[in-house]
């Protein structure tokens, strides 16, 4: 079990190392993001916001078809691949990259990789189960995809599409802050409250 376990230290440290020179031409622009996402100053929630709100107004006005819409997508993308590791350490000076900025780097990378190990995990479970239990894997499936079919039909799909992806890029500010966790709590504690009025009512 200790050899097991060892292995996959190892394994997530040589994964994490690996991934740390695939984006350390990235690295400045990772740690700006990451102090965005995290919300190191009070304003940025609302840059991110009025960032993400801008781009999908200007979606919603010029109205792209899905091929031109994902060919600019794909093209930013390869832009961005190209001109970020040449112009970001002009930008942010390469020279001021500290011990305390390297290892955030790499925090950020090892959350990375174990974010990733945790998707590839929940795909392995999802085919044993298909394998181990059909009918219950047909039917979670056929369940969460009708309900995911019957949200599409009632919301449009720009603006469910905005809702995803502010709450996606606002998660890791509102977990930094404990604000899920305050509310989740009272979640659970509400919950909790009806549960126990409803043994009462039945004794």
């Amino acid at each position: 079990m200790a050899e097991g376990d060892n292995n996959s230290v190892y394994q997530l440290a040589a994964e994490t190392a690996s991934l740390e020179e695939q984006l350390q031409g990235w690295g400045e622009v990772i740690l700006m993001t990451d102090k965005v996402l995290r919300w190191e100053r009070a304003w940025f929630p609302l840059v991110l916001m009025s960032v993400v709100s801008f781009s999908f107004l200007m979606i919603y006005y010029l109205d792209p078809s899905v091929l031109s819409g994902v060919s600019c997508f794909v093209m930013f993308l390869c832009l961005a691949d190209y001109l970020v590791p040449a112009l970001a350490p002009r930008i942010f000076g390469s020279n001021k990259w500290t011990t305390e900025q390297q290892q955030r780097f790499h925090e950020i990378c090892s959350n990375l990789v174990k974010s990733r190990r945790r998707i590839v995990g929940w795909w392995k479970r999802l085919f044993t189960l298909k394998e181990e239990k059909p009918k219950m894997y047909f039917m979670t499936m056929l369940f969460s995809l009708a309900v995911v079919a019957w949200i599409g039909q009632q919301v449009h799909n720009l603006f469910l599409t905005y809702l995803i992806v502010s709450f996606l890029l606002l998660f890791p500010g509102l977990n930094q802050h404990g604000i899920i966790t305050k509310y989740v709590g009272m979640a659970k504690r509400e919950i909790n409250k009806l549960l126990k009025h409803k043994e009462k009512k039945n004794e």
